[in-house]
């Protein structure tokens, strides 16, 4: 016999007090009618200063987990969202809030992780780099067809029996594979986007194309990616799970005559179980098999396959930044050039944006297709003082590769959200770079870092830069000097 579920209190009349990890909001509420003692409850979309009802979901001894049944009086900062998917998409957490406030909780979430979990010695944080393009910033969105749509609890309320299409173009639902909620809008990539889609979606309803079942494992329709640079180009990748050519090439046909302006039309034949395409063969239907993305003269080639940070303006605010810092602003006498390791290069897109001041680049970078393009890229800009090598961060950069290669005057770090690995870090310290720059994507795995570094170094800069407006996202860039003996 099961044990009976406790049931979980309603909370009535609760105040919003401050934002939290993950874009949820924080209400700390009293754990008895007796008590002083205060429980901290994460609530997703709230704004400080609501009044809130809420329905708890989890509840633990010092925490909880809840979500606002209603909003008894909103804060004077919620400002109503620009998006008609938002809060079921799970995506665009902070739409609710100003752009203003937003970069505000980012630059204290930079501050709390330095001081909180660092525990070293910091100077001033400088004031958060705010992106001057909130909408439509997104280079690159990826959207799954689906053979049944998530239908919101407004439309079950409504309906009796639903007329519209089972089908559905868009986004997962957060934490269910097999849900996918249709979208109309998405006001994160330029509206040629949208257009895209939408013209997909409706050439496949008419014409009986078969929408993908994940857990069948089977129809036509995939995935689609839409990728749109700064310099205009577009490209979009549809992934189909049959290869029917018969219903295939008409789909292509028909999207490159309604959109001439693509420049790369390309897609797959994906019949394996997951939706990764990198282990795929990439077919060029119309046009070239990439695109161009462009920074001070130099130019990028970002393929299907290619990482490319997806805020393409807002990365060069970034990349400048990082040269900036590690003092790569400047022309120098080729005798005095640095030589810099750019570590986690990705495409290379940093090593060959700061090549033209070195004397030599060598990048690492764990795919290896992502190497192969930052090779390709060197050779587009005609240069020739970039090395690039592909494998494990901790099994190449060892104590003999740096013997081999140089001790390097700079580093630059870019590392995935989970950090750096602690033998790749011993290796940094035992290379003594004159300086560092470390890039991150998370500032709590940055500051766990910094303070195994803080051994040999000392931080001099912090500079905290908004890739993702609308989301607790976040990166920042902090110089370090080596310390003297």
């Amino acid at each position: 016999m099961s044990r009976k579920r406790k049931s979980l209190p309603e909370l009535h009349n609760i105040e919003i007090t401050d934002v939290a990890a993950e874009g949820k909001s924080i209400a700390r509420v009293a754990t008895s009618a007796d008590s002083d003692e205060r429980m901290v409850v994460f609530i997703p979309y709230g704004a400080p200063g609501d009044i809130v009802n809420l329905k708890v979901d989890k509840k633990k001894k010092t925490w909880a987990e809840a979500h606002i049944t209603e909003i008894v009086t909103p804060s004077p900062i919620r400002t109503a969202p620009r998006c008609q998917h938002f809060e079921t998409c799970g995506g665009c957490k902070w739409q609710h809030l100003p752009y203003d406030f937003q970069i505000k909780c980012k630059q204290q979430q930079v501050t709390d992780a330095l001081e909180r979990i660092a525990k070293v010695e910091i100077p001033a944080i400088s004031p958060i780099l705010g992106s001057d393009k909130i909408w439509e910033y997104r280079n690159k969105m990826e959207y799954t067809f689906s053979a049944k749509k998530w239908r919101t609890w407004e439309e079950i309320r409504a309906n009796a029996e639903f007329q519209d299409s089972s089908n559905a173009l868009g986004f997962h639902i957060p934490g269910a594979f097999d849900k996918v909620l249709h979208i109309s809008r998405c006001h994160l990539q330029d509206s040629v986007g949208d257009a895209i889609r939408n013209h997909v979606f409706d050439y496949a309803e008419a014409n009986g194309l078969s929408f993908y079942d994940i857990k069948q494992r089977q129809g036509l329709l995939r995935t689609m990616m839409i990728r749109i640079a700064s310099t205009g180009e577009i490209m979009v990748c549809m992934v189909f799970g049959e290869d029917d050519k018969s219903v295939i090439e008409p789909l292509m046909n028909n999207l490159a005559e309604a959109f001439p302006q693509i420049t790369s039309l390309l897609y797959v034949v994906n019949l394996k179980l997951n939706d990764t395409i990198f282990d795929q063969d990439i077919i060029t239907f119309k046009g070239r098999d990439y695109i161009v993305e462009s920074m001070e003269g130099l130019q990028f080639r970002v393929n299907a396959k290619s990482f490319y940070q997806t805020n393409s303006l807002q990365a060069y605010e970034l990349y400048k930044v990082t040269r900036r810092l590690a003092g790569l602003e400047e022309q120098r006498p080729e005798n005095e050039r640095p030589l810099v390791y750019d570590l986690y290069t990705g495409t290379g897109t940093i090593a060959n944006f700061v090549a033209r001041n070195c004397r030599q680049v060598v990048g690492i970078e764990y795919v290896p297709e992502a190497i192969d393009d930052a090779r390709l890229n060197s050779q587009v800009n005609g240069l020739d003082n970039t090395l690039f090598y592909a494998g494990d961060m901790k099994d190449i950069l060892t104590d003999e590769f740096v013997a081999r290669h140089g001790r390097p005057d700079v580093m630059i770090i870019d590392p995935p959200r989970a950090g750096m690995h602690e033998d790749v870090v011993n290796v940094i310290l035992n290379a003594e770079p004159d300086v560092l720059v470390y890039v991150s994507c998370n500032p709590a795995t940055q500051a766990r870092d910094l303070a195994l570094l803080d051994a040999k170094y000392r931080v001099t800069d912090v500079q905290p830069v908004d890739m993702f407006p609308h989301t607790h996202h976040v990166e920042n860039v902090v110089k370090l000097a080596k310390r003297s003996l």
